[in-house]
């Protein structure tokens, strides 16, 4: 053990370890925690602490929160805490005084090989194997001017990514130290660029544990671990692992050159944050942090205090309308806006958020109104997964007036539909119009729907069209993890193929999905990969495959051209007509006060949509939009081809075929100048294909 170093009682306010001058300010909250100890150490892997520093209840505690301030320290400084308390699970108590804890407000999370999700558990001391929080001065990052860029949502074409995942590859060509890390994705914002996305949803970026998945792969023996990162221990924390350099503590600043490089690019940073449940797990999870701190307070509990409530599939779930989790919770968003400069989160499993300490679901729940009448959060996009673990869904009633939403129904009426399923039409033509049987209140945009195929959790777009039933026995689950209702279709053969026909009409099912997407009212999100046909070889729920199963291969990249020539081309379509990206919802009804009409529906026939459940086709028109020319789209979900009459073009204008997915690269998407003249009544369009028109002059 070290000499004594000066202290002082400190502050309770702020929370966590901050920096002022030659001093560290550290302060915790714990209600029934009867003694505290500070742990500071000179390695993340140290068997014995530097200093061990007792809290005084009477000189360093004010309420519940036991502070103290720490001279000739600063930023760098590794350390934990020691609780003591009673441990009586029935009560809801779980003290553990043998355990590390962290600090719930750390800014840096460190840990290496020493880190052991087990030696967590139990009542041995786990010095040596803990992760330890680690100070941060967050003032000490210049900025050169950068602000969160404030894109309005009907800006907005979001791609969702994970950070480790898009330059892990060896494929990726980035430097060796960067590949998987924040400054990987620095050196891919010229790819991103150029396909035209303005926002990255990022998967947790959060510090998480890796070791929160137990494991093997059957058929290789690797390990298995937390790859998608839903496991959080440190919401404040940059995640370590994407870190390329070795030193710990540069993972704040890492971040921040990613978000820096990125809105100079024009792309904004939106998070997936978790504050639904944390790695702690149920009964039998680790001693971590918020457990050792005041369970009772962190945690919903069963009426059997020992028994946690499960609302989030993942063992505990976070009592989120807490007043000291309420404050966490707006105190880390304020913190990611302000210090770290993104510009949204999308909130994992939402719903969670609306229920009580007793897991009721409340009317006017807390955490949310203060979420979005924040002013620090007031012009951040605010995302909610409206629906949790255990039934609760709120996709279309979600609370507030600012919330948008991952549009669930979105993904399945139109995977339905183009697969050719019966009695889809409505809902797919209501998907085509921002969801209004949805989203009923009337000053609610339809840039609120964030419409979506794929996403993370699922089958990639590639594997849609290719495989009829998941395939996750690489998870070692015997394949009963992951969804059946996937709304999948393999196109005659399950999995890779050489049958050229059936390559073909995947192809054209890919294009035709993203063809959707892109004239659908609302905002669009896809999948990284996508738009080179990246697979997970039918593994539908590769949340512990740290592999190529989950890698973005950049070898598709050359080997799917075409189709990445297409999904840029869409996007830029999107992009260039205004009537795609209404702020207020487009219908065949004309507007209040007598507004114009600005769509018309159709079938094969003029003015004769065929809304029965044996339609397989739609067609609709977008007319007489303000700053906008008209656009003709039609879908054909049939296994034939059909003839479709076509609309008169306004006058001295002529239709012209700006897409037709049957078609191959560059006739599936021709260039604005080169797009061939339409001069039939009809338009014959192949089987399972989509078609778009525009009027341009003659």
């Amino acid at each position: 053990m070290c000499a004594l170093i000066e202290t002082s009682p400190g502050r309770a306010y702020p929370l966590g370890a901050t920096v002022q001058g030659d001093t560290v300010n550290f302060s915790l909250f714990t209600q029934n925690g009867t003694a505290v100890e500070l742990l500071l150490f000179d390695r993340y892997d140290d068997s014995q602490p530097a200093h061990v520093i007792p809290l005084d209840p009477i000189r360093n505690k004010t309420f519940y929160y036991w502070h103290i301030a720490v001279h000739g320290i600063g930023s760098e400084q590794i350390y934990g805490y020691r609780v003591c308390g009673p441990y009586r699970p029935a009560d809801g108590h779980r003290f553990n005084f043998a355990k590390v804890l962290l600090d719930p407000y750390a800014r840096g999370i460190i840990h290496g090989d020493n880190w052991s999700r087990a030696q967590a558990k139990g009542f041995g001391t786990n010095y040596a194997s803990s992760m330890k929080a680690q100070v941060v001065d967050r003032q000490d990052f210049d900025w050169e001017g950068d602000r969160p860029l404030g894109l309005s949502f009907c800006d907005m074409v979001i791609y969702e990514m994970h950070v480790r995942g898009f330059t892990r590859h060896l494929s990726s060509g980035v430097e060796l130290d960067a590949a998987g890390t924040f400054a990987g994705v620095i050196e891919k914002i010229p790819y991103l660029r150029e396909l035209g996305v303005t926002a990255v949803e990022l998967l947790p970026i959060q510090q998480y544990d890796p070791q929160s998945v137990r494991g093997r792969n059957p058929f290789t023996g690797e390990r298995l671990v937390n790859y998608w990162g839903y496991e959080p221990v440190g919401f404040f924390a940059p995640h370590q692992g994407y870190c390329c350099t070795e030193r710990y503590e540069s993972a704040v600043d890492e971040f921040r050159h990613m978000v820096k490089a990125l809105h100079r690019a024009g792309i904004e940073v939106i998070l997936d944050v978790v504050f639904n449940h944390t790695a702690e797990g149920d009964a039998d999870g680790p001693t971590i942090s918020f457990r050792g701190l005041e369970n009772r307070a962190y945690y919903m509990l069963e009426p059997d205090r020992s028994v946690y409530s499960n609302y989030s599939g993942t063992g505990n779930t976070l009592k989120c309308n807490h007043a000291i989790v309420r404050r966490l919770i707006l105190d880390c968003l304020r913190y990611w806006v302000q210090e770290m400069h993104v510009d949204g989160f999308r909130f994992d499993l939402a719903a969670i958020l609306s229920r009580d300490e007793h897991g009721r679901p409340m009317k006017n729940p807390p955490i949310l109104w203060s979420i979005e009448s924040d002013p620090v959060l007031a012009s951040t996009k605010l995302i909610a997964e409206a629906w949790d673990a255990a039934g609760l869904y709120q996709v279309g009633s979600f609370i507030g007036d600012r919330w948008a939403e991952w549009n669930g129904r979105y993904r399945d009426d139109v995977r339905r539909f183009i697969k050719g399923d019966r009695g889809t039409v409505r809902s797919f033509a209501a998907c085509l119009m921002g969801s209004p049987d949805l989203y009923t209140d009337p000053g609610r945009q339809p840039h609120r729907s964030i419409n979506f195929v794929t996403c993370h959790d699922g089958f990639t777009l590639n594997d849609l069209v290719s495989y009829n039933r998941k395939h996750n026995q690489a998870n070692g689950e015997g394949n009963l993890d992951g969804l059946d209702a996937n709304h999948s279709w393999n196109c005659g053969a399950e999995g890779p193929t050489d049958v050229p026909a059936i390559e073909r009409l995947r192809l054209c099912q890919i294009k035709s999905f993203f063809a959707v997407l892109f004239v659908s009212q609302g905002t669009p999100m896809f999948l990284m990969g996508d738009e080179v046909r990246r697979t997970q070889f039918g593994n539908n729920n590769a949340y512990c495959q740290d592999n190529g199963t989950s890698w973005f291969d950049w070898d598709l990249v050359q080997g799917n051209a075409e189709l990445l020539r297409f999904v840029r081309g869409i996007i830029r379509f999107n992009r260039a007509h205004p009537s795609l990206n209404s702020d207020s919802y487009i219908s065949e009804n004309r507007k209040p006060h007598g507004g114009p009409r600005y769509l018309t529906w159709h079938g094969v026939r003029l003015n004769r949509p065929d809304w029965s459940d044996d339609s397989h086709s739609l067609a609709f028109t977008l007319h007489d939009y303000p700053g906008d020319v008209d656009i003709h789209v039609i879908v054909n979900a049939y296994w034939e081809s059909l003839d479709f009459e076509l609309p008169e073009p306004p006058q001295g204008m002529g239709w012209h075929q700006a897409v037709d997915t049957h078609l191959a690269s560059p006739a599936d998407l021709p260039d604005e100048g080169s797009r061939p003249a339409v001069t039939a009544a009809h338009y014959r369009v192949a089987p399972r294909c989509v078609v778009i028109l525009v009027a341009s002059p003659s």
